[in-house]
């Protein structure tokens, strides 16, 4: 096990911080959904990359992966935002088109849990509104 950095200590209390901000009073519990958009930084010479390489210009701009990026958000949303990652049951994540600042929008989403219906045996529920099989073969 490794502790965590100051680095990621900061950044945890950074994510605390603009959770409260955003209205976030205590963690959501059960299962969620979370939504990743992550922006790189648009570089100065942005203009430039996109008249070389069309559409594709971002492809060369330096971001850290989404994989990663999930892993750092889900140990800061821990406890803030969400009881606990365990309780993640759908993800998404995009990795933006650079704007302006780098930044990460974080969007959390209650799953309620749906209770399975019983199954029923109409076939002994009422046999009088059933039609008769008898003389059908």
């Amino acid at each position: 096990m490794t502790a965590p950095s100051s680095e990621a200590k900061k950044y945890k209390k950074t994510v605390a911080l603009l959770a409260m901000a955003a209205g976030i009073r205590a963690p959501i519990t059960g299962r969620v959904q979370i939504d990743i958009k992550l922006y790189p930084h648009r570089p100065l010479d942005w203009q430039k990359r996109m008249k070389r390489d069309g559409a594709a210009w971002d492809d060369t701009v330096q971001c850290l992966d989404l994989d990663n990026a999930r892993k750092v958000l889900y140990d800061s949303l821990k406890g803030v935002a969400i009881e606990d990652d365990k309780w993640v049951r759908r993800d998404t994540g995009e990795r933006m088109e650079p704007d302006g600042e780098a930044r990460v929008v974080v969007t959390i989403t209650p799953i309620a849990t749906e209770q399975p219906q019983l199954g029923l045996d109409i076939t002994t529920a009422c046999p009088a509104l059933w039609p008769s099989t008898e003389g059908a073969f």
